[in-house]
């Protein structure tokens, strides 16, 4: 597998601090604790380009990173719980809002979902947000080498039959950090989305 070049751009913990540039951005949402930096990292094949930990709620500020001069993906603070208090929560949740109805640049929202377990309230409600604001948008379910292709698949299906009506969803997507699964069709679809 080839190793995508990606660098650090900023990071915004605040509307006016997003960056200005004519390339394509694809966001990373999901709650916290979801595997959205571990997902950053095996798409790019770096450990340590975005900073993951075990504890929810680290990514506190919105990170950019160019990868290859072809996009900007933003990793986002987690919605849902973190290991703060409430004000932070907020704080964090109108920082996402304001860069999901207001970036010119966003082409693709990824919504991460835990294969592990049934999507939780949170996850349904960001992706009524989505269709309503037609944001195009790719369900990602993480964690998958937790799981049997069995479960795998039973997954998929329950939230292809959830989503089955939305016009703006790409499709859903079965996911490992840790050994690859998916990446090739994920790094196809962001190039078929950004031509």
């Amino acid at each position: 597998m080839v190793t995508l070049n990606a660098t650090f751009l900023l990071g915004a913990a605040e509307k006016s601090q997003f960056p200005q540039h004519n390339l394509p951005e694809i966001a990373f949402t999901g709650r916290s604790n979801v595997g959205k930096s571990s997902l950053l990292n095996s798409i790019v094949l770096r450990k340590n380009l975005a900073f993951t930990s075990s504890t929810p709620g680290k990514t506190q500020q919105i990170n950019f990173f160019n990868v290859e001069e072809k996009w900007v993906f933003a990793d986002m603070p987690g919605f849902g719980y973190a290991s703060t208090g409430k004000a932070n929560r907020e704080k964090w949740k109108k920082l996402n809002f304001d860069y999901l109805e207001n970036s010119q640049n966003l082409k693709l929202i990824i919504a991460l979902i835990d294969s592990r377990h049934d999507p939780m309230d949170i996850d349904m409600a960001l992706i009524e947000w989505y269709e309503e604001n037609q944001k195009e948008f790719l369900i990602i379910l993480t964690k998958c080498d937790k799981l049997k292709p069995k479960a795998i698949a039973q997954r998929q299906k329950q939230l292809e039959n959830l989503v089955q009506n939305c016009k703006y969803c790409k499709e859903v997507l079965p996911y490992s950090s840790q050994n690859g699964l998916g990446r090739n069709q994920l790094i196809g679809i962001l190039k078929k989305v950004t031509l």
